[in-house]
């Protein structure tokens, strides 16, 4: 009978933490998404290296594609600039080290001291690489 509690223990236990490990990509997926949304909206070019992987592919609704290199450029130079920014409805799908994010971009965007709104959707993809969340593709679409 003690084998059997202790069995059933285990199998209660294990269940517990293969049902959690999701959620617990899942925020850190979340929260990924949102340091990198801060990093945008307050020029953190270092936050912003660290949270790109460098074969980074940038789509934007316009169907300009960008690299790493020419995305973090047009944040610090103001290229890409904004008042305000966030994402919202998130959907958030964690599949092994890989995530797909969904979301709407709502943004107060700056073209010099003019302010643009910008309603956009889109679809981003982050890996695990050693450890950290990493945004590798992002597309950008009008709705």
């Amino acid at each position: 009978m003690k084998k059997v509690k202790l069995l059933i223990g285990f199998l209660c236990l294990f269940s517990g933490y293969v049902a959690a490990a999701p959620v617990s990509a899942d925020k850190d997926v979340a929260q990924a998404v949102d340091h990198l949304t801060q990093a945008m909206l307050h020029k953190n070019i270092a936050d912003l290296k660290a949270l790109t992987a460098e074969n980074l592919t940038y789509g934007h609704s316009s169907g300009k594609i960008q690299d790493k290199k020419d995305f973090i450029a047009d944040i610090e130079t103001g290229k890409s600039a904004f008042k305000t920014l966030e994402m919202q409805n998130q959907t958030i799908t964690v599949s092994g080290d890989v995530a797909l994010v969904r979301h709407h971009f709502s943004a107060q965007a700056l073209k010099g001291t003019e302010v643009v709104p910008t309603e956009i959707e889109n679809f981003q993809i982050w890996q695990k690489q050693k450890g950290h969340w990493l945004l590798v593709g992002r597309q950008a679409f009008k709705f």
